[in-house]
């Protein structure tokens, strides 16, 4: 769906009744927002896919099974990520305290750095509002999710790694989101390219240059199908899923994977600019734990369109 075709289907929900959007019918495509500050919202329509990867960059990331997975209801996906001056109101709000010791890229090896946080991110200068909020652990954006929805009274949430895997493909075959080539994704993914080449990284970049050395603003290129912007690339997106090596069978219906006592790593999508080409792929799967933080971690809210 083009920017201009998304646009008109724009709608914004009023603020003071919060409406769900599955009670106004939203279209697949849809943009809107349960209040004037809060994030632009895409319908994401139902649909079935092709899930995982038989493979890996080792035995550790298998990315398989492959598995069939069908999202029978349509669900809402950020329009963009989470970005700082989003996170920086919760913050306001809660008084929540944020991860600290944020794991940074000196251009030689990252370093976890003492009081590097979400507002000194590591870049030698100030963050911009509309840039997507980094050194954020896991605990931090659940939390997050956790203060929107009850702050809009709606169900907003982490996605689960099959939606975002579904959303990220958005209808899409192929080793990447954009096709099989790895050079191909530079309009719409900020990842290790020309621009950010760095001799001291031990991976070689793509060939192509998406304009941006480091992090960008979000929505900086162009969408993918589903209108949504830097599901591949700019930061890695948190999702609720606990992580198992291969992942288990079931479920197959687009819910996340939970451990039944504690869980040990949480996985973690899509790839930074920072990133090997190997693991931009939507099959590939980081798994950190909840505590991790890192300046090329950040977040994407989902929301439910289900009335309960």
């Amino acid at each position: 769906m083009s920017p201009l075709k998304a646009a008109a289907l724009s709608v914004v929900l009023c603020s003071s009744t919060f409406a769900m959007a599955a009670d106004v019918s939203l279209a697949p495509g849809a943009i809107f927002k349960d209040c004037a500050d809060c994030p632009e919202m895409v319908v994401i329509p139902p649909g079935r896919f092709t899930m995982g990867f038989d493979g890996g960059v080792s035995d550790e990331r298998y990315e398989g099974p492959v598995r069939e997975v069908t999202i029978d209801y349509a669900f809402a996906l950020g329009r963009f990520e989470v970005t700082q001056a989003q996170y920086a109101a919760f913050i306001e709000a809660t008084g929540h305290v944020s991860g600290t010791g944020c794991a940074i890229w000196d251009g030689e090896t990252w370093n976890h750095t003492q009081g590097a946080d979400w507002r000194d991110p590591g870049y030698g200068r100030e963050p911009a509002p509309d840039e997507p909020v980094v050194c954020v652990t896991w605990a931090d954006v659940k939390a997050y999710s956790v203060w929107f929805a009850k702050k809009t009274g709606q169900p907003y949430r982490l996605a689960s790694e099959a939606e975002w895997e579904y959303a990220a493909r958005a209808g899409r075959t192929g080793t990447y989101a954009w096709g099989d080539d790895p050079n191909g994704g530079c309009d719409l993914a900020n990842y290790y390219d020309k621009a950010g080449y760095s001799p001291k990284r031990t991976f070689i970049p793509v060939e192509c240059d998406d304009g941006f050395a480091e992090v960008s603003p979000v929505g900086s290129l162009a969408p993918n199908p589903f209108g949504l912007y830097d599901m591949i690339g700019n930061v890695w997106e948190w999702v609720e899923d606990c992580y198992f090596v291969p992942i288990p069978a079931e479920p197959t219906d687009g819910s996340a994977v939970q451990a039944s006592g504690t869980c040990d790593r949480r996985a973690v999508k899509g790839g930074s600019w920072s990133s090997d080409i190997s693991w931009q792929r939507p099959t590939f799967r980081g798994r950190d734990p909840e505590d991790r933080i890192s300046h090329i971690f950040g977040v994407r809210l989902a929301r439910d369109l289900k009335a309960e």
